[in-house]
């Protein structure tokens, strides 16, 4: 077997390698509807405010429902709960690109999948990240991590390239259907890995008890941060 890098060994484990291939793939079709839905609302509207209201829409879910995920992904399989995720969003993502493909989409339409995108992100980022110590152990999180955040960062770069080409080229729809397309290289990486089976851990607090406690860490590292 060929040694891997120190930088790279994450990559050593074939669980981390479905996600880092896979993800990769989705991440690029990602920000290819980042751009081309920020272009199609602006073609729409000529209305900086409703492009600030989108992104607005996709991002305040993550804010109210966040604590109530990571209160999910503790308590059910990680792997579920992000194909679960993936699923959904690869079906707004083609939902979109059917209204936009056949001309009949509105800005409402966009409002709506934007706002449920962000619910569904809600739930997702805690579950993956979450899964990431799942995948490679404690021993190699740290390098995982910097791995993501590579992926993260190139994806950022080569997506909306890319989308810029394609609006161009034929159209804000077909940027949406790739990115569709793209979640099944995810979902199937997802689907291939060998995980253990789920073991709930609870210390007998409720999910509303845990909820409170982690606020309550927040603002105590918060003050202390700032003091």
């Amino acid at each position: 077997m060929t040694r891997l890098p120190a930088t790279l060994r994450a990559l050593q484990y074939r669980n981390f390698q479905l996600f880092f291939s896979g993800q990769l793939i989705s991440l690029i079709g990602t920000w290819m509807q980042n751009l081309a839905q920020a272009w199609l609302v602006y073609r729409l509207t000529g209305s900086m405010i409703l492009l600030g209201g989108i992104s607005f829409c996709s991002q305040i879910p993550i804010f109210l429902f966040s604590p109530l995920a990571g209160i999910v992904a503790d308590l059910y399989s990680r792997r579920r709960v992000v194909i679960a995720t993936q699923t959904t969003s690869m079906l707004l993502a083609l939902a979109l690109a059917a209204l936009t493909l056949t001309k009949t989409v509105q800005i409402w339409h966009i409002f709506v999948l934007s706002a449920l995108l962000g619910v569904v992100n809600a739930f997702d980022v805690p579950a993956r990240q979450s899964f990431i110590v799942d995948m490679v152990g404690r021993a190699d999180l740290m390098n995982a991590i910097a791995l993501n955040s590579s992926m993260f960062n190139a994806s950022r770069v080569v997506g909306p390239a890319i989308a810029g080409i394609l609006v161009a080229a034929i159209g804000e729809g077909w940027c949406f259907f790739a990115n569709g397309v793209s979640y099944i290289a995810v979902i199937v990486g997802l689907l291939l890995m060998r995980v253990e089976p789920h073991q709930r851990v609870t210390d007998g607090s409720s999910p509303m008890e845990n909820i409170i406690e982690g606020f309550r860490f927040v603002l105590h590292n918060g003050l202390s941060t700032r003091c």
